[in-house]
């Protein structure tokens, strides 16, 4: 079970066990992906659950609430996730299939929880733990059954929610969390870290990231690479050929092709109001031919777009012909060839 503290969040570790006694009940850990989230919101529920934690705030590590935790089996912990199943399978979309990975918490999920925090501490006057990572993975219905226990929360129970996407939560149930930023590290300390673990010339991935180390490093573990060739084929702005980039797209499946897309047309934006770039500076040059033919409106209505694409990105849908068409409007957005 990864609990790690990076580097780069040892100061906000500092801060929230020196004020360990006096935590809301609910937490909002927001930011960036691929930046330790979700491995320090592991650490600080071990140490809440923790009979003896050190001076430090970590846990000890040796009691038996650490070795439940860490065999995953914790009597006074929950963590909800999407990949769940929820009591006996049952779930508010019909439609999807109990072998389909899921993307949403249930409101199943969310009821379980009720009951679970019905019930006293297993060491008895502990703290009881409720994990849910990622948040932006509720949907309507357990987000609102989420809302009403934080509105009248159990006594000695401690909601963290872990969010890449925080504008995706209902803002009520925000409004009810204590909101924590969590940190990015500066270029040079990301890429400090990335080379201590054998990763080298790492900046252009760490860019093209948007700053987070943990993504690069899983990406250059799994031997990934960036979409050069998709790259070239945008920056021939109107004369692109949906129906030739549309296949390398696929190839990165569907949710990676929208957030490449995303990125450039950010690019786009930025290099258009600022002359800056932020994931593609070898890039650079031919964003900036771009943005001489480009219509600004078309191009902002074609990130909204993009935006609403992004939501049903892992919905089964004919993705390749979704493409193509996103592909044609790019075209669009463009008075004379490049």
């Amino acid at each position: 079970m990864n609990t790690i503290i990076y580097p780069w969040q040892n100061e906000l570790w500092e801060r929230l066990a020196n004020a360990r006694q006096r935590l809301p009940h609910a937490l909002l850990l927001r930011g960036r992906h691929g930046t330790g989230k979700f491995g320090f919101s592991l650490q600080l529920t071990r140490s809440l659950l923790c009979e003896r934690p050190g001076a430090d705030g970590h846990a000890c590590g040796i009691c038996a609430s650490c070795g439940w935790f860490d065999q995953n089996n914790h009597p006074d912990y929950r963590l909800l996730t999407p990949e769940q199943e929820g009591g006996n399978g049952e779930d508010e979309n019909p439609t999807v299939s109990p072998k389909s990975k899921k993307t949403q918490i249930s409101v199943t999920q969310i009821r379980e929880l009720a009951s679970f925090l019905g019930l006293s501490s297993h060491r008895g006057g502990g703290l009881r733990i409720a994990l849910i990572h990622p948040a932006e993975t509720l949907n309507a219905a357990s987000a609102n059954a989420l809302l009403k226990m934080l509105e009248e929360p159990p006594a000695d129970a401690v909601f963290i929610l872990v969010s890449h996407q925080p504008h995706r939560l209902l803002p009520t149930i925000v409004s009810r969390c204590q909101k924590i930023d969590m940190p990015v590290p500066d270029t040079d300390s990301a890429l400090q870290w990335l080379s201590e673990r054998g990763m080298r010339d790492a900046d252009s991935w760490l860019q093209y990231a948007g700053g987070s180390p943990l993504t690069v490093l899983t990406d250059m573990e799994e031997g990934a690479k960036q979409p050069d060739k998709l790259w070239q084929a945008l920056s021939m702005g109107a004369r692109l050929d949906p129906f030739v980039t549309a296949p390398l797209c696929m190839a990165q499946g569907m949710e990676a092709a929208i957030n490449a897309l995303q990125k450039w047309v950010y690019d786009l934006i930025s290099c258009h109001l600022t002359q800056q770039v932020r994931y593609h500076a070898q890039q650079t040059s031919a964003l900036q031919a771009l943005i001489k033919s480009v219509d600004f409106g078309l191009l902002l209505d074609f990130q909204h777009k993009l935006d609403e694409a992004r939501k049903s990105a892992t919905h089964p849908l004919n993705n390749e012909l979704q493409l193509e068409n996103l592909l044609l409007q790019y075209t669009q957005m463009f008075s004379t060839q490049i």
